[in-house]
């Protein structure tokens, strides 16, 4: 498109009083071609909005660049419709709030991001959607437990069809064998009976959920709003997303070898106390006689670094319930409880205090073993307060609260001979979800919950994280949400996560194409696929824009209309890099725009000043750095690169899984290219950077400074 640009300054903010607005003018003028160019004292009021979009119909403006707050707020603001390109430029938190007043670098550094805007907007394009052809809007439900059941309902009350896919000939799951459920409504003291049949019984009703039982997916091609299921004994459905909710699977207590379970008959599990009180009477499996004295051992595996790390989160409220069962169906019993820590959040602490009240005697204590004495059992055990041994006899009945396992933890991984297969994805990357270390679907835990590495596909319930029946309920809802987001984005061709909204996608220059599989063996999310050939094969809508195909690509075929190679070397390309007796060195900061760039705002927002040699860039995520930016940053005379990303490894932060770490794996081989150059490695270096460390921002950088300081002037200066 012929591009007519027009350019608007606010000077609120103190944007005004720091900076030379005509100065800045005169650059939109001249450098940009601004056709139009305005200053305001409130641009995002209505009245600046107003003149705006009034020079946007009268004047034919399709290009605006606005030059005041951050991009990270009032982008409702200044979102002129999809036939109007626009640009920010960060001149208050990132210019005024964090340097100098009415100084001459601070001047310059503001007429470098107009600069940088300008080469900006050059290149891009106004992005198109990607249209799916006959979206489709239902939802895949993997298993028919209380999670699924649960989460089938929601997408139907919202008017949405669900299909249900499990694999037993009957709805219910694990929790369907419950004799009753803890107390999930006020006063939270009361058992309540188990809602599995009420609910099998509304969605046997309910014309918008169809369901397969006796049922597995065979397999899951093509993508979010074209998924296309293939039912084993059953047929196919096409969806538009899938939420896995197969819950999970009770820990073998026979490896915690000291508790005798399968040693004795009278210590059993939680799952089987279940099905005991179910009968109306709690009798001792070895000899039928009704129980007098009961001990429960909790954390049976979980909290242990050599079986469960992680806290099962289900098993101190099941107890709960189950000392409450002995109490009802024989007033005259007593239970005990071996606990390391009691875990009742919210309003399960009444129901905790109720059955304290009923009589039951809880034992903080670690316990060493479970024996028999007398045709009894006996528990011996270390006081964890005083120290103190104790050694409990006369028991009839232990019951272990073993922790659970997710259904996924074994499923089959890329490189795996074996393996439980669930999902069955068509998908380069491998048949199933990937996992966490625990066997957990990986997902960003912090930010998006149940949001899988694989696109359009929700976890829900005690597959996704470890958590009680009544949780479940509400992450059954949280999925179907998701859900729900992602046919109708999909519908409309924008992405979902994180970007959401987002218009653009992915276009590859197949011609220069090398097959090198580095966008496919990089891209987090599966969303390429290849031919026999190697050619990279494009699932748009399971792309997550982060643009780390992008920065893998070697040939530099693979862009965004709004973002790309190209692009981000016309912004370093437009800052003019002062000579070497000029002492004013240039530094380039890569943003994640995720992270690092709201800690920038943030440290500005807090006026915590630091270097005005800084030039900012923010990017999609690390991930997308395309190594060509630092031969393009070096060769034209910036002193240094500094990459700024989220943390990565286990515990991740990045929005998009791998990009910061990939880009650390990138720069890692960035000094072959220096030393061609004759430039030291330290010129360019990453740090990980969360929202919460602006404090340390104003440290970062100058650290950076100082080194470079040590080093000199980069020696491309002027060539």
């Amino acid at each position: 498109m012929d591009k007519k640009i027009g350019v608007f300054i606010c000077t609120g903010c103190g944007i005004g009083e720091a900076l030379d607005a005509e100065k800045l003018s005169k650059v939109a003028t001249r450098d940009l071609k601004a056709a139009v160019c305005k200053t305001h004292g409130f641009l995002c009021g209505a009245e600046g909005v107003d003149l705006i979009k009034k020079d946007i119909e009268d004047q034919g403006i399709n290009t605006v660049v606005v030059a005041a707050c951050s991009p990270r707020v009032n982008y409702d603001v200044f979102n002129f419709g999809p036939s109007v390109i626009a640009e920010r430029v960060n001149l208050r938190e990132q210019v005024v709030w964090s340097h100098p007043a009415n100084d001459e670098d601070t001047q310059i550094m503001a007429e470098d991001y107009l600069l940088m805007a300008g080469a900006k907007i050059k290149a891009m394009e106004l992005p198109e959607p990607y249209q799916v052809e006959n979206p489709s809007k239902a939802v895949l439900v993997v298993g028919g437990g209380l999670t699924g059941m649960a989460a089938a309902l929601e997408v139907a009350k919202a008017g949405y069809q669900a299909v249900i896919v499990e694999k037993e000939a009957t709805l219910g799951g694990y929790a369907g064998k419950f004799y009753k459920f803890a107390p999930t409504k006020a006063p939270y003291t009361d058992l309540e009976e188990n809602p599995i049949p009420a609910l099998a019984k509304e969605i046997g009703e309910n014309p918008l959920i169809k369901v397969y039982t006796s049922a597995e997916v065979e397999q899951i091609a093509g993508g979010p709003g074209k998924f296309d299921v293939t039912i084993k004994g059953g047929g196919s459905e096409r969806v538009g997303a899938i939420i896995l909710a197969t819950g999970a699977t009770p820990y073998d207590p026979a490896k915690v070898e000291n508790l005798g379970f399968g040693k004795y008959a009278d210590v059993i599990t939680h799952a089987q106390f279940e099905e005991i009180a179910a009968k109306g009477k709690i009798t001792r499996p070895s000899d039928g006689k009704e129980v007098q004295r009961v001990a429960f051992i909790q954390c049976v595996g979980s909290r242990d670094e050599n079986h469960l790390p992680y806290c099962s989160a289900a098993c101190c409220v099941e107890t709960l319930k189950h000392a409450t069962y002995l109490k009802e169906l024989n007033p005259d019993a007593q239970a005990y409880v071996f606990y390391k820590d009691i875990r009742t959040p919210g309003k399960f602490e009444h129901f905790y205090k109720k059955v304290q009240a009923d009589g039951t005697v809880f034992l903080k204590a670690d316990v060493a073993g479970v024996g028999e004495m007398g045709g009894k059992l006996l528990v011996e055990a270390t006081e964890a307060v005083t120290g103190d041994k104790v050694v409990m006899e006369g028991i009839d009945l232990v019951v272990l609260a073993n922790g659970m396992v997710p259904s996924y933890s074994e499923t089959k991984q890329p490189g795996m001979e074996e393996g439980k297969t669930i999902l069955n994805l068509a998908y380069r990357q491998g048949p199933e979800l990937p996992l966490l270390k625990y066997g957990f679907p990986d997902s960003h835990f912090i930010c998006f919950p149940y949001e899988t590495r694989r696109t359009g596909i929700y976890t829900a319930g005690s597959v996704r994280a470890p958590m009680h029946v009544t949780s479940t309920l509400e992450d059954a809802a949280g999925a179907a949400c998701k859900a729900i987001q992602c046919v109708e984005s999909t519908a409309r061709g924008v992405a979902v996560h994180p970007r959401s909204g987002d218009l653009s996608f992915p276009e590859f220059f197949m011609q220069r194409c090398t097959q090198c599989k580095r966008c496919t063996e990089e891209c987090p999310f599966g969303a390429i696929n290849e031919d026999e050939k190697g050619n990279p094969l494009p699932e748009p809508t399971r792309c997550r824009r982060c643009g780390t195909c992008m920065g893998a690509c070697p040939e530099r075929i693979i862009s965004f209309k709004n973002y790309s190679v190209n692009m981000i070397g016309g912004m370093i390309k437009a800052v003019e890099v002062p000579e070497e007796d000029e002492e004013k060195p240039r530094i380039l900061i890569f943003a994640c725009e995720n992270d690092a760039y709201p800690a920038l705002d943030m440290a500005g927002i807090n006026r915590l000043e630091y270097s005005q040699w800084v030039r900012i860039i923010p990017v999609r995520c690390l991930g997308s750095l395309n190594l060509i930016w630092i031969n393009d940053s070096m060769s034209g005379g910036w002193d240094g690169v500094l990459l700024m990303g989220c943390k990565h490894g286990d515990d991740y932060q990045c929005h998009f899984v791998k990009g910061s770490e990939l880009a650390e794996i990138r720069l890692s081989k960035v000094s072959e290219t220096l030393d061609r150059l004759g430039l030291e490695s330290e010129r360019c270096r990453q740090v990980e950077v969360s929202i919460m460390d602006y404090q340390e921002i104003p440290k970062i950088i100058s650290d950076f400074a100082e080194r470079l300081e040590e080093l000199g002037p980069n020696p491309m200066k002027g060539f």
